[in-house]
């Protein structure tokens, strides 16, 4: 199998193909990361100033947790059609929850004797909220887009289902061929995305943390 593998990563057809395969992987995969960050913070943030739907919004966003990856990429085929959007759609909704329960657990965290001490310095809503709340919270949202992240990245190759590219098209060549060496030449390099992706955001989320806060 280690000679099949080999002979895969040493063919130059397949070297240009797994490189244009990983571009299409990454670009998919931070896609519906960022768009989820760009939803699920602000939502997060917003749900800690109206507690009483923070529950049934999370369980409404778990609930798509639930949901079999490949069943929730057929039910996109018929709104988006075939190729990358349902596979784009489909992972944002998958990379939302992590970052949503960790934006609002971050924010809940801030000690109110902070927030009480911001106020009687007349900090309004929106300083305490960018100035203490925000940066305070930043480690443990962060933390949750790295999770969301290195998911997302393996979740990525499902797109190959619906056309939307990535290295799963080569992972899906090697069970239609029954090539072991081939599945281990796409399996090989998202194994080593995710493990780079959560290197390099484990290393902002310590960049960010104070020093006081590490240990």
């Amino acid at each position: 199998m280690i000679r099949q593998v080999l002979a895969v990563f040493l063919d130059p057809r397949m070297q240009r193909t797994l490189l244009l395969q990983a571009a299409e992987h990454i670009s998919l995969s931070l896609s519906a990361v960022v768009l989820a960050v760009l939803v699920a913070v602000p939502l997060g943030v917003w749900l800690t100033r109206r507690e009483q739907l923070a529950e049934p919004v999370m369980a409404t966003f778990g609930l798509l947790q639930t949901i079999p990856s490949v069943a929730l990429l057929a039910f996109m085929i018929p709104l988006l059609g075939i190729g990358r959007e349902p596979a784009l759609a489909a992972l944002f909704l998958y990379a939302l929850m992590p970052i949503l329960r960790s934006t609002y657990t971050g924010i809940k965290q801030v000690d109110d004797a902070i927030l009480e001490a911001g106020r009687g310095m007349g900090m309004t809503s929106r300083q305490l909220l960018f100035l203490v709340e925000m940066p305070i919270a930043l480690r443990v949202i962060l933390s949750g887009i790295r999770v969301s992240t290195v998911l997302i990245i393996g979740w990525a190759t499902l797109a190959a289902f619906v056309g939307g590219g990535g290295l799963g098209n080569t992972i899906m060549s090697g069970f239609a061929m029954v090539s072991p060496g081939q599945i281990l030449a796409g399996g090989i390099p998202v194994t080593l995305l995710a493990l780079l992706a959560d290197y390099l955001l484990g290393r902002l989320e310590r960049v960010v943390t104070p020093r006081s806060l590490r240990a």
